[in-house]
């Protein structure tokens, strides 16, 4: 696996090493070695997450005020534009955010740690995205920025409007959000 550093420390993409031929690939999608080693995660992954969506939706930005989950994502089918937020508000990198093509084609995948919004939109047709987790799931706990804050202006590389959930719909402002101290 190659481990690339992003704009964003903490936050990775990983390419892993592809063996083809024509009966089809294989590849190693996690080592547990590797994270620890290349990247410091020591935390176990708890909870794997699939989802399936259309062309256009926009999934975000979401994140545990309690309970934060650091997430490997990945898209198993189609193409995404996949962006973590830098919420941790004692970071050099707060409120900064980082966005990456992940596609099934790409193979790549993005390290998102604990204390990062997170959200994706599918560019493709549709798209099926993959993530493990290094928390449960606490709907309690869960928060949502909106997709479009001017303060993130983030440049999510479409031309239409998302379609998004009734959640989505709810999200915060950024400079309102409860965040990470």
């Amino acid at each position: 696996m190659n481990v690339l550093p992003t704009e964003i420390s903490d936050v990775f993409v990983i390419e892993p090493r592809v063996f083809g031929d024509d009966r089809g690939f294989f590849f190693e999608s996690f080592n547990a070695k590797v994270f620890e080693d290349k990247i410091g995660v020591r935390q176990p992954f708890v909870q794997d997450n699939h989802s399936r969506s259309i062309q256009s939706v926009l999934r975000g930005l979401h994140y545990q005020i309690e309970q934060p989950q650091g997430k490997l994502v990945r898209a198993l089918v189609g193409s995404i534009f996949d962006v973590a937020v830098d919420i941790r508000a004692n970071s050099p990198s707060f409120g900064q955010w980082i966005g990456y093509e992940l596609s099934a084609e790409n193979k790549r995948q993005l390290w998102i740690p604990a204390g990062f919004a997170h959200g994706f939109v599918v560019l493709s047709d549709c798209a099926e995205v993959a993530y493990k987790t290094t928390d449960y799931y606490a709907p309690q706990h869960e928060r949502c920025i909106f997709w479009n804050d001017p303060d993130l202006a983030i440049d999510w590389q479409i031309t239409t409007p998302p379609i998004l959930s009734a959640k989505d719909q709810a999200g915060v402002r950024f400079k309102s959000a409860d965040l990470f101290h």
